[in-house]
């Protein structure tokens, strides 16, 4: 078995125990230490990194087994050891940070399916061989998301569509508003930041800039230090003032505009004029969205929305309804120390997901498949015989890759098949020998036929998921 040395400055990290294999000596084992530098290896007792995830300011984050457990659960292990001379107040400042993330993680992770849960979190001192000083780190292990952040996710896919993001609003502003319920604030809402596990659930990750607001500190205890994303952050974030629920959901917003154009929000921002700028490179959206979005971007925290779920209701009302008027009542601010920049802990990337679909997406998307592609195949047949069967069946083939492209879906159904099917009803040569009736029973047998199909599928994943 392979084990991962975690000091950051091993000139020979990967270490190979041919006898860990053996799952007996593997439970049993007390202790490996590092080949190369004398590292223990197996953190807490327990946990045995194997692969480095990514590393940053703060130090580095692994992918480890848990080898008490029955089938030697992945976690997330994130170690704390910063780079660079920081100053004292800074190093306090950064430490603080990583053990709020663990407190964070301990308290609302284990009560809310969106946020990871908290493992463990250890120090571990240790001798340096070279300098022969003691050396301390931190350790946070927390639960894996087996998925693909939504930065990697667009860089893959390509820009989302209005749908796509209406999800993302709909599922992040649910924990948005538990966490606000909870005294916290996140401050660092991003598309880095949000997973979406193999079975489409998307999670809110890194809580290391989470602050929880106290009731009576000092004015210099009230602003916010440091912490957040260039582009995504508001205003009174990235001047160190005091933050507010509306400060996540300003940066939830941003997060949206990268989303739905591909860009940086700093590129959608109109420095001259003082104001955003990002409708010209969003080819279609609806207005509710647009508005909802125009008001979670205003500068000034009381002109936004103040609560996640204010704006859950403006997106889910009717086109026609009034727009909630805009709320004088300063939000509840948060207490931190004076600003000072450090970076955030490292959001540990992983394995692959697809782009997710809905169960509701899927029963459409099937049902269309099926009917428009007998349609199709009936078509083509009539026109040109037997070479028609293929090149109908490629057309399906053509359709599934647009619906998961996101270049049909929705409305498009219904106007891709209504016109199909006025061609084959007012064109005899395409129906062959068959009426058009007849037609339309075979195209509508197909598509109930594929979703049943589809369903089917579906139920056979998620229960050989949950059990894997």
């Amino acid at each position: 078995m392979e084990i991962l040395c975690t000091r950051p400055e091993c000139s020979h990290p990967k270490n190979y125990f041919s006898d860990l294999d053996d799952p007996m000596t593997l439970k049993t084992v007390q202790q490996k230490y590092c080949t190369s530098c004398g590292m223990p290896l197996i953190l807490a007792g327990r946990y045995l990194p194997s692969k480095l995830l990514g590393k940053g300011g703060f130090g580095a984050a692994f992918l480890a087994k848990d080898r008490y457990t029955p089938t030697m659960r992945l976690c997330v292990v994130k170690q704390f050891q910063p780079e660079g001379n920081l100053s004292d107040q800074a190093l306090a400042i950064a430490q603080n940070l990583f053990e709020r993330e663990a407190v964070t993680l301990e308290d609302l992770g284990s009560k809310h399916p969106q946020i990871p849960q908290l493992y463990a979190f250890f120090p571990l001192v240790v001798s340096n061989g070279l300098t022969k000083q003691e050396e301390q780190f931190f350790y946070l292990v927390q639960e894996l998301i087996d998925g693909e952040d939504l930065e990697r996710e667009l860089h893959k896919n390509g820009v989302f569509s209005e749908a796509q993001v209406m999800e993302v609003m709909t599922e992040i502003l649910g924990v948005l508003q538990f966490i606000h319920d909870h005294n916290c604030i996140h401050r660092d809402i991003k598309p880095s930041n949000i997973m979406r596990d193999k079975q489409g659930r998307l999670y809110l990750l890194d809580f290391g800039a989470v602050k929880q607001v106290t009731a009576g500190a000092s004015n210099q205890q009230k602003r916010s230090t440091g912490i957040f994303s260039m582009g995504f952050a508001p205003p009174e974030q990235m001047q160190g003032s005091t933050v507010y629920p509306a400060t996540d959901l300003y940066a939830l917003a941003t997060t949206c505009l990268n989303l739905l154009t591909g860009k940086p929000p700093e590129e959608l921002y109109d420095s001259y004029h003082n104001s955003w700028n990002w409708k010209p490179n969003v080819p279609k959206i609806s207005d509710k969205l647009a508005a909802v979005l125009d008001r979670l971007l205003l500068p000034i925290p009381n002109e936004r929305y103040s609560s996640a779920t204010d704006v859950l209701e403006a997106l889910q009302s009717s086109p026609s309804s009034p727009s909630s008027p805009i709320n004088t009542t300063p939000n509840t601010a948060i207490q931190t120390p004076s600003p000072i920049p450090v970076v955030s802990p490292p959001s540990p990337p992983s394995t692959v997901a697809k782009r997710s679909f809905s169960s509701i997406n899927l029963i459409l998307s099937s049902g269309f498949t099926g009917f428009e592609g007998v349609l199709l195949i009936i078509a083509l047949k009539g026109l040109i015989s037997t070479p028609g069967i293929i090149l109908g069946c490629m057309a399906i083939g053509g359709l599934i890759y647009a619906q998961y492209r996101r270049i049909i879906e929705g409305k498009d159904f219904l106007v891709i098949g209504v016109i199909t099917a006025l061609l084959l009803m007012f064109i005899p040569v395409l129906r062959g020998s068959l009426s058009f009736p007849e037609i339309l029973i075979i195209a509508v047998i197909a598509g109930a036929g594929l979703i049943a199909v589809t369903s089917l599928f579906r139920l056979i994943y998620q229960l050989i998921s949950r059990i894997l």
